[in-house]
């Protein structure tokens, strides 16, 4: 049957080899670029091939399993978002007598801009390379397979290249009536390619080569769904000890053949061109915010989350353009996660992608709600899963104003302050009953019943009220800021006085009535036992017993699950030093060696040293999990109060989950579950490094920065070039010996004031040169130099 198909192949078509056109060799322009291979343990799980219209998630193997859960076994694939455009393809080798199918790479390779697979066919004396990248702007993905021979001889191969198209909607595609349909298709003689429609809708999809093809056929599908296989057949002839190169294009739109088309025309027509501009562009990525410390490991990872956080950017030109939270079952859009997140993203130099999350967020939340109030989570149709839990709108306000001071634009806050005096006033007028200043309803932590007072909602809504008030002022608006800054600082009292638990010594989780709490502690010690997790179980029904016998009335605080958000007045700096210290020392018996467990219950013995992979539920569950914000936040609370030492300890511990399962990425989960690469991680490192380790606390508004060091004692050098503020830039050099300290800090602008501070003690003055005593003085320079350098001897 195979023979009898190429003959017929032929006579319709004719022979054709890659000869015929000239090649350009991925090989060749990805040489030179900083890459991260990965382990064999981990060729069965998944990577991606990011791009800002569309993404490609298959396993490092070089296979497309279905995978994923929020569209169950959807989620990975080719995507070109609102729609998905196939499972996968697959690609196959044979010399007339044995056939190889490329899906079992002996070795996977991540670059900051695309990724290679490496097989060895030893029985054929072949290796291949499978390279690919997705070019910027366009709804398509370039894949190129460079064939070596090692023999002396030459060789002829068949190639056969199918594609398993699957168009269909994104989740919540039904509520915007994008309604799934049988795809088919036809071949293209005019360019050899492979045309897929949607019967019932205009999402289309095209596949093809560089090269003739010998013939096009109809494949069995092994994938769910309404998709189709088509393979095309290719003959490659090879000399001794050379290699050939064949390459794909696969292109989609979900509005019209002609867009299909132009796509794949354009993404051919420039396929070295676009991968040179994507390479230079993440090399200049890289040189933002340049990171240069002794841990080599950590200055690695820091460059290497400014990529992840590049993979994360989604396009759909109807709806506008933001960071989505992780891929591949989050790849839409979030108001929590682009909260945290885009705080690190600013820091980065990646103002572009704040504005335009930031835009995006509003808009449809003005849309949706109208009052205010910030959505939680939006798919890319433009459907809205959650209006919004409480947390996100005093965490927007917050997000306003940290920009706000790195970027001082008066436009900018002009145009979203509204947004946020409107959010407030939705927050406490119509979420909080009984008037006590503390929003009713569902924070970070989503488990059922857990909608009462919740700490993550009071402290992060104490915060939006300070925040807001000094916007308030910036916009004039003087009473408003008086009255926003006398409500964050009551409110920051009843924190202290109603959150705190001397018998935990900690933070509650929540403030409810016996009712509830009793409620919640049965369903958590039922959680416990499951887990096999004896001393929850113990210290919850003790707590319950408590609860019993000294019956309140009223609300008071509990502590039950010992959740990561208890942390959170900490992160906000809401908490005294006394209480701060001792809720961090509680805070650690809640950590592994990858970082802190989300629901402190769920830790065991093994807690302190247990560094083996996360094995999670079969249904997907982050019981049990160590995950990134929870030490992100961590990290930023030891520094807050003058522990750079604890904070690196822990910063550390998450940076053991880089490039732990795919090389170049880390996990949401701590190390290897979850999402693959999540867009707040890169709060965990930004924040804690730029703002807090060399201290860069800008006014751009006043075109003034403040730099604080707080140094890590291990980072004896260490340098940040390049750091974007408003239309400044700034690098500081920071070298610590036993007796003396040397900051040299440039500026781009001269008409710019730097303060800079060396927290030694009590007392502030000017200096170009100045000896410190013994005991030590903080110290203030102000300069207003594109070069300022301090010597400080001890």
């Amino acid at each position: 049957m195979r023979i009898l198909y190429l003959l017929s192949c032929l006579l319709l078509f004719g022979c054709f080899t890659s000869d015929d056109v000239e090649i350009s060799n991925f090989a060749e322009i990805f040489s030179g670029s900083e890459s991260i291979s990965g382990k064999s343990e981990y060729l069965d799980s998944p990577y991606v091939t990011a791009g800002d219209r569309v993404y490609m998630v298959g396993h490092q193997d070089g296979s497309f399993p279905e995978l994923g859960w929020h569209i169950k076994d959807e989620m990975g694939g080719i995507w070109n978002h609102p729609i998905k455009l196939m499972d996968g393809f697959e690609a196959e080798i044979s010399d007339g007598q044995k056939s190889f199918k490329l899906n079992k790479a002996e070795k996977f390779t991540n670059y900051p801009f695309g990724n290679k697979h490496d097989y060895k066919l030893a029985d054929l004396d072949l290796n291949v390379e499978r390279w690919q990248y997705v070019p910027d702007n366009l709804q398509g993905v370039a894949i190129q397979y460079i064939i070596y021979n090692d023999s002396e001889e030459d060789t002829t191969i068949d190639f056969k290249f199918t594609g398993y198209s699957d168009l269909r909607p994104t989740w919540l595609g039904e509520r915007t009536d994008m309604i799934d349909s049988q795809d088919e298709s036809t071949f293209l003689r005019e360019d050899y390619s492979c045309s897929v429609r949607d019967k019932k809708n205009s999402w289309f999809l095209k596949f093809g080569s560089d090269q003739k093809t010998l013939g096009y056929r109809q494949e069995e599908n092994p994938y769910k769904g309404l998709g189709l296989a088509r393979s095309m057949a290719y003959k490659i002839d090879i000399s001794p000890k050379a290699s050939k190169v064949i390459t794909f294009v696969i292109a989609g739109s979900y509005t019209s053949k002609a867009e299909v088309n132009d796509n794949y025309e354009k993404i051919h027509q420039g396929i070295s061109k676009n991968l040179d501009s994507k390479k230079r562009r993440f090399e200049k990525l890289a040189n933002k915010s340049k990171l240069t410390i002794p841990d080599k490991k950590l200055e690695e990872s820091f460059r290497w989350l400014k990529y992840n956080s590049d993979w994360l950017i989604q396009t759909v030109p109807e709806i506008g353009t933001g960071i989505t939270a992780g891929i591949p079952d989050y790849p839409w859009w979030f108001g929590v996660d682009s909260e945290y997140a885009l705080k690190g993203y600013m820091r980065i130099g990646r103002e572009d992608a704040v504005k335009s999350t930031i835009k995006l967020l509003d808009s449809m939340s003005h849309v949706i709600n109208g009052n205010g109030r910030i959505i939680h989570e939006m798919s890319t149709n433009g459907a809205v899963f959650n209006k919004g839990n409480i947390n996100e709108t005093p965490q927007f306000a917050s997000l306003i104003w940290d920009i706000y001071q790195w970027n001082g634009d008066k436009d900018f806050l002009e145009k979203y302050y509204p947004t946020v005096t409107k959010g407030l006033t939705w927050l406490m007028e119509e979420n909080d009953a009984d008037k006590n200043l503390f929003p009713d309803g569902f924070g970070m932590m989503e488990i059922h019943g857990m909608d009462s007072e919740m700490i993550d909602v009071a402290a992060y809504t104490q915060k939006a009220f300070s925040d807001a008030s000094k916007m308030a002022a910036e916009m004039g608006d003087l009473n408003k800021s008086k009255e926003y800054q006398k409500l964050a600082e009551k409110i920051k009292v009843e924190i202290n006085k109603n959150f705190w638990s001397e018998e935990f010594q900690s933070y509650a989780d929540f403030i409810g009535n016996d009712e509830q709490a009793l409620k919640l502690i049965d369903d958590a010690i039922i959680r416990a036992d499951t887990l096999n997790k004896p001393w929850a179980v113990e210290e919850l029904t003790l707590t319950a017993e408590n609860t019993r016998s000294t019956p309140t009335a009223g609300k008071r605080p509990f502590v039950l699950h010992h959740n990561w958000v208890v942390n959170t007045p900490l992160e906000t700096k809401i908490a005294d030093s006394i209480r701060a210290a001792r809720a961090l020392l509680t805070a650690e018996k809640f950590v592994n060696p990858f970082g802190v467990f989300v629901t402190g219950i769920d830790r065991d013995e093994s807690a302190g040293t247990d560094e083996g992979s996360f094995k999670g539920s079969k249904s997907f569950s982050y019981t049990g999990a160590v995950m990134t914000l929870p030490t992100a936040v961590l990290i930023i609370s030891e520094n807050n109060y003058g522990r750079p030492d604890r904070a690196l300890d822990y910063l550390k511990r998450m940076d053991k989950s880089f490039s732990y399962a795919l090389p170049g990425s880390m996990y949401e989960v701590s190390p290897d579950y979850g999402m693959i690469t999540q867009a707040w991680n890169i709060y965990g490192y930004a924040v804690p490094i730029v703002s807090q380790f060399f201290g860069i606390k800008p006014m751009a508004s006043q075109k003034t920065i403040t730099i604080e060091p707080q140094m890590p004692i291990t980072w004896d050098k260490a340098s940040l070039e390049d750091v974007e503020i408003g239309d400044n830039k700034i690098s500081i050099f920071y070298e610590k010996t036993e007796n003396k300290l040397n900051l040299k800090v440039k500026q781009t602008k001269g008409n710019w004031t730097l303060k800079i501070k060396v927290p030694k003690g009590k007392n502030y003055e000017t200096f170009d040169e100045i000896d410190v005593n013994n005991e030590g003085r903080t110290t203030l320079f102000t300069s207003g130099l594109k070069e300022t350098n301090i010597i400080i001897y001890y």
